[in-house]
Parts: structure tokens; C-alpha cells; sequence
């Protein structure tokens, strides 16, 4: 793998699966039978978002812990996004003849199999790109934040379709705002600066941090060492920062919504950040 340092420290994301699966459990066997109806996001019921995330759990079982090579590939000329839009999509209208209770059974198991297996994963392993943190491949660390990140915010889809508010827990949410985050150099790699120049990027309360993205000869690096003389600013609360990453809101409302000081140019560039495929 390429160095990689410039995304920042490693994250230990293992310890925090078995425990984001039982929310999603106690979530899911909470459901009255007509919001499993209710739509999610944009085109998907919360029974297909649930379906989803089986597809998930099977992938990353079957692909990493076993081994397994055979399934789905990009047709010629297909682009990854489209091809991972297509077969999660595919995947979805195949089991739409799988009940919720069927489906909430082999969520429990399959989850929990997937959390056994981040546990004792070798986070300097070479594993799956993160394609918004410009990693490919990435090393396990940030493959698996990346998918607690994911299951986080299907679960938090899942709960507002339903009339429930985010679970804000602060330990998790504090992860899952870090891996985010964890995609600021390549979101500003388009945008030039002296090399020095930095940027802070804030989060306040218990689930917050900073982030310190700095110019260098290569781009933009998160290892530098932090200074008192930023060129920029940008504070997100919790909430408008996990809903821009995920595309929840657009960039032109978190950038209403945040408080921001220094260079407007470097600030709306942080304001563009995404942490998901689209």
C-alpha cells in the first residue's frame, strides 16, 4: 500500500461492532409492521434498507472471512459507482419476497459474525479501497470504519423513517465523525494553497473533535503537527456534520448552518466533503 499517514492516526473501530449491531437489533424488533414500510431514503423502504445491510454482513463474510471470489462484477465500461449502486440495488429486489421477520433473524446472526470477525482483524491488513479517502487499497483500519460508519447511518435512516431521532450515543458517533472526516484530504485535492496553510474543521460537544487538514508539496495531509494560526474555520454541529458527509443535506445548507471564519475559499471547499459512494 501507499503511505497513508496523511489520513491521520489509525482508528480502533473493532471493539464498537458487536455493540452498533445490538442497536440495530433492538431497533429493528421495535418496529411496528407498517414502518417497516415507511421509505428511508429516496426509493428504499426500511425492509429494503435492512436487506441492504444482509447484503452487507454476507459480502464482507464471504469476501474476507472466507475467501470466497465468485459473484457480481462491473460490466465493460462500467464505473465502480454504478456498479455498486446496481448489484446493492439487485440485491434488494431479490429478496423482496423475504419477510422483516425473516430478514430481522439472518440480520442477527450475520451481524454477529461480522462483528467477531472486525474484532480480531489485523488492522494494518490491506483490505477493500475507501474511494472518498483517495485509499486504494485501504488498510483494515479504515475498511472497517468505514462499514461502522455504514451500518451506523442505515441504522439512523432506518430510526428517522420511523419517527425515532438519532441515537447519539457519544463513543460511537465520536468514530464515526472521525473516519468522515478522514476524507478531507481528498476532498480538498483540487484546492490549492501555500504549502503551511491549514485548515481547522471543528465538531463541539461530547461525540465532537478537530481536525487539522494542512497544505504540503503533495496535497493535503491531516498528520501535520496542529498550530494556533489557521487560515480557516468551519464548526459543524454533530448533526449537520454526519448528515453532509452522508449526503443527507446538501453543502449549500451545511455552509448556512456552520459557523466559519478565515479564507471563504477554503471554507466552502471543506463544506463539499462526502464519506459515501454516490
Amino acid at each position: 500500500m501507499k503511505d497513508l499517514s496523511r489520513l491521520g492516526p489509525p482508528i480502533d473501530a473493532g471493539p464498537l461492532f458487536a455493540p452498533e449491531h445490538a442497536a440495530l437489533m433492538a431497533t429493528l424488533r421495535a418496529l411496528r409492521p407498517e414502518e417497516w414500510r415507511a421509505e428511508a431514503v429516496p426509493g428504499w423502504t426500511v425492509r429494503d434498507v435492512a436487506a441492504h445491510l444482509l447484503g452487507d454482513f454476507y459480502g464482507r463474510l464471504a469476501r474476507d472471512r472466507d475467501g470466497h471470489q465468485e459473484g457480481p462484477a462491473p460490466e465493460p465500461g462500467e464505473a465502480l459507482e454504478a456498479f455498486i449502486h446496481r448489484i446493492n440495488q439487485e440485491w434488494v429486489d431479490a429478496h423482496a419476497r423475504v419477510s422483516p421477520a425473516s430478514l430481522t433473524d439472518a440480520l442477527e446472526t450475520a451481524g454477529a459474525q461480522v462483528a467477531r470477525f472486525f474484532e480480531a482483524a489485523d488492522p494494518d491488513a490491506p483490505s477493500l479501497g475507501v474511494s472518498w479517502a483517495g485509499a486504494d487499497p485501504a488498510p483494515m483500519w479504515l475498511d472497517r470504519a468505514r462499514d461502522l460508519t455504514e451500518f451506523w447511518t442505515h441504522r439512523q435512516q432506518i430510526r428517522h423513517a420511523t419517527g425515532r431521532g438519532t441515537d447519539e450515543e457519544p463513543h460511537t458517533l465520536s468514530v464515526v465523525l472521525d473516519t468522515f472526516f478522514r476524507a478531507l484530504p481528498h476532498t480538498l485535492r483540487a484546492t490549492s494553497a501555500p504549502p503551511g496553510t491549514r485548515i481547522r474543521v471543528t465538531v463541539p460537544g461530547p461525540a465532537g473533535g478537530t481536525w487539522n487538514a494542512t497544505a504540503d508539496d503533495s496535497g493535503w495531509t491531516l498528520a501535520a503537527p496542529p498550530t494556533d494560526d489557521p487560515a480557516a474555520r468551519v464548526e459543524l454541529d454533530a448533526g449537520t456534520a454526519w448528515r453532509l458527509c452522508t449526503r443527507g443535506i446538501e453543502p449549500a445548507e451545511a455552509r448556512a448552518r456552520a459557523r466559519t471564519d478565515g479564507d471563504p475559499r477554503l471554507t466552502t471547499a471543506v463544506c463539499e466533503i462526502v464519506s459515501i459512494i454516490r
